[in-house]
């Protein structure tokens, strides 16, 4: 008995008989798979009588060399006859797809889940929010325990390190807001408003609302990534394991630099959007650059600058919060940590454009308007 697959290609009395030998298993059928597929001519019967050892790959091959050449498999020991059917079953026309409901079942059924387990998430976030409190009391009781080098490191990667990009996204917004505004303006002979539309809407709204957004797309979602990523490596774990606890470690030092920065990001964004319009209008509108920015000075009441740094620590928390809670509630593999970022930066800007809306209804009946 050799250690090889063989075969033999005899003429019997009813035809050709194609007889099978030795182990025929994915080990081993590799030196005659070649010379088995190029069979030809007519094969009444394939003889599997002599084969000592078979797998589904062995069994695949007698079957396929039965099926091309419509020939009866014959001499199969039992556990060949049972990988036999499991093949033939395998090789069969009929649709094997999963059964689907129709459309307008799936999206009811699906709109009823999401809202069953919106229960779970809510109460999943102020679990979030007491353990935060919890740890933040913790800290003003024992202040040494403070991160003051984690807080420092975060605040660079929220603000020191987004300001390129945010002062040319304020830029460019500026000089839209500029450009739009002065061609319509202009039908009614007030294009010197320009500077009263592009000093109010960035320093009030545009620019702590682009900031927030352009930073819970940046550092909301590092967050998310990066609290989700020690989450499935057991980081965390480990962490609490030796000692030390994940939300004075993690959780609050990134929350108190987007809490930090924000103002001070909405601010120069606010800046480099009127610097934007001054240029506009210095190329475009024949108001001197310089005499642009003095007039914002004069057209654009203090409060408005105050409705925007009172906006921006709230959409600052807003943004820590979405970030860190979703990172750390990853579970079980790499897919939840890009689904868990995925859901940190829809729900902070989400979350934000409707404090944003509740800000304005109440600075305009307080007086700010």
């Amino acid at each position: 008995m050799t250690g090889f697959a063989e075969y033999e290609l005899q003429q019997g009395e009813g035809g050709a008989v194609l007889t099978l030998a030795g182990p025929y298993l994915v080990s081993s059928i590799g030196a005659v798979d070649d010379e088995l597929r190029a069979l030809d001519g007519d094969i009444a019967r394939v003889d599997i009588s002599g084969v000592t050892e078979i797998d589904t790959a062995g069994a695949w091959m007698a079957c396929h060399i039965a099926g091309r050449h419509g020939a009866e498999i014959t001499g199969a020991s039992e556990r060949a006859q049972r990988l036999l059917g499991a093949i033939e079953g395998m090789d069969s026309e009929e649709d094997l797809a999963a059964p689907r409901l129709p459309v307008w079942t799936r999206v009811p059924v699906a709109l009823g889940e999401k809202v069953f387990y919106a229960r779970s998430g809510i109460y999943g976030v102020l679990s979030f929010l007491g353990a935060l409190l919890v740890a933040a009391w913790s800290l003003i009781r024992n202040p040494r325990r403070f991160r003051t080098v984690a807080l420092v490191r975060q605040a660079e990667l929220v603000g020191v390190s987004a300001l390129p990009i945010i002062g040319l996204m304020s830029f460019l917004i500026g000089i839209v807001i500029a450009q739009q505004g002065a061609v319509q303006l202009a039908q009614f002979g007030a294009e010197t408003l320009t500077i009263n539309l592009v000093g109010r809407i960035t320093l009030r709204e545009l620019g702590v609302l682009m900031t927030a957004i352009m930073v819970a797309g940046r550092s909301g979602s590092a967050f998310a990534a990066q609290l989700g990523t020690m989450k499935l490596t057991e980081e965390v774990d480990a962490m609490r394991t030796i000692g030390i606890a994940p939300m004075e470690a993690l959780v609050i030092p990134r929350i108190m630099a987007a809490i930090v920065m924000m103002p001070l990001l909405g601010f120069y964004a606010s800046c480099m959007a009127i610097i934007g319009g001054a240029v506009i209008g210095d190329v475009m509108l024949g108001i001197p650059f310089w005499t642009f920015l003095t007039r914002i000075q004069e057209v654009v009441p203090t409060y408005d600058v105050w409705v925007g740094l009172i906006k921006a620590p709230v959409f600052g928390l807003i943004i820590g919060l979405a970030g860190c809670y979703h990172g750390l509630q990853v579970r079980g593999n790499s897919e939840e940590v890009g689904t868990r970022t995925t859901m940190s930066v829809v729900s902070a800007i989400f979350a934000v454009i409707v404090l944003d809306a509740f800000f304005a209804v109440f600075f305009t009946e307080v007086g700010w308007a």
